[in-house]
């Protein structure tokens, strides 16, 4: 009896050494940040982003979500993935600032339409963007979302480029964007998105332009009148990545974060085709006129800022993205 139950103790002892040995392992909190509210449909593809990951890591890697630029605004949050303190982030043209070719992806009346769009982001042009932006800044495009095309809202109806002479417009950070708008007569403001409401409201800035998706979760249609249907930028979003986060994981959880990022821009390129009309007709029913001015003398004058910027960034690099509109 003693003997066994001295087995007993030891093998009791066993098996608490061995547990306390292998302890349960703590998940990876990630973070990603974004500017939009919970009801847009970045915040969507956001958290259909995070289910992901978690699912094809079996939680081994779990990315928490802050809408609404509570870990900062676009350029804060850049600045963020460079030092790793932020993980991850939904980004756009802002990332021009930090990697200048991107810069040619800003210019206003650059791509035909969205099969354009689509056959520069997702072919060898698009990937030669995304090496440029990781060897520059460190910071690792995983994948483009589309957003819709962007469209101008103001005060008054526009229905001709005489119609934007001196109007002050909110504009994102971003030089080819207030140059194109100089060039078109206006006089372009930069701000960041989340003070463009309250600009609007207080008459800073008489216009802005975004999306059509942007301009409904930012319940422009409360502050502004009128959308004029310009279609002057086909617009993407990048699911970025701080580097150093990336390199934190192992093999097959960067595998499980990249095949995230492909799933989660099925779903977001979905939502932005199905719900985009919809959300202009809510828009319309809550009160705001739709004109479609024809922009042709527009684009001729945006394309006057062109050169420069080729010249700057990148001239192989545009002349390819126009060559992919042929």
């Amino acid at each position: 009896m003693k003997k066994l139950a001295l087995s007993l103790m030891l093998g009791v002892a066993v098996a608490c050494t061995a547990f306390a040995a292998d302890p349960v392992k703590k998940p990876i909190v990630m973070k990603l940040g974004h500017i939009q509210n919970e009801s847009d449909l970045w915040h969507l593809g956001a958290l259909k982003f995070a289910e992901l990951v978690d699912a094809k890591t079996k939680g081994e890697v779990q990315v928490k979500v802050f809408p609404n630029s509570t870990i900062g605004n676009d350029r804060d949050m850049a600045e963020g993935l460079q030092i790793g303190s932020v993980d991850f982030a939904l980004i756009a043209g802002v990332l021009g600032n930090f990697e200048p070719s991107i810069q040619i992806m800003e210019l206003p009346y650059l791509f035909k339409d969205e099969t354009h769009l689509r056959k520069v982001m997702y072919g060898p042009i698009g990937d030669q963007i995304l090496n440029n932006l990781l060897k520059s800044s460190d910071i690792r495009g995983l994948t483009f979302w589309e957003r819709g095309p962007r469209q101008l809202t103001s005060n008054k109806p526009v229905n001709s480029l005489s119609d934007i002479k001196g109007l002050k417009i909110r504009v994102p950070e971003i030089p080819p964007i207030i140059a194109a708008w100089k060039a078109m007569g206006t006089n372009p403001t930069p701000m960041a998105w989340g003070e463009v409401y309250t600009g609007l409201q207080q008459n800073v800035i008489e216009a802005q332009e975004n999306p059509i998706p942007f301009i409904h979760a930012g319940k422009i249609y409360e502050v502004q009148k009128y959308i004029a249907m310009t279609n002057h930028k086909y617009e993407y979003v990048l699911i970025a990545m701080s580097n150093k986060a990336w390199l934190k994981l192992n093999p097959q959880q960067q595998k499980a974060v990249k095949e995230a990022a492909v799933e989660s821009t099925q779903y977001e390129n979905k939502l932005v085709f199905e719900k985009s009309d919809n959300l202009l007709k809510d828009l319309q029913a809550k009160g705001m006129k739709v004109t479609k001015p024809d922009t042709t003398e527009w684009a001729k004058q945006a394309r006057t800022v062109h050169q420069q910027f080729a010249e700057k960034y990148g001239i192989d690099l545009y002349n390819k993205i126009i060559e992919a509109g042929k």
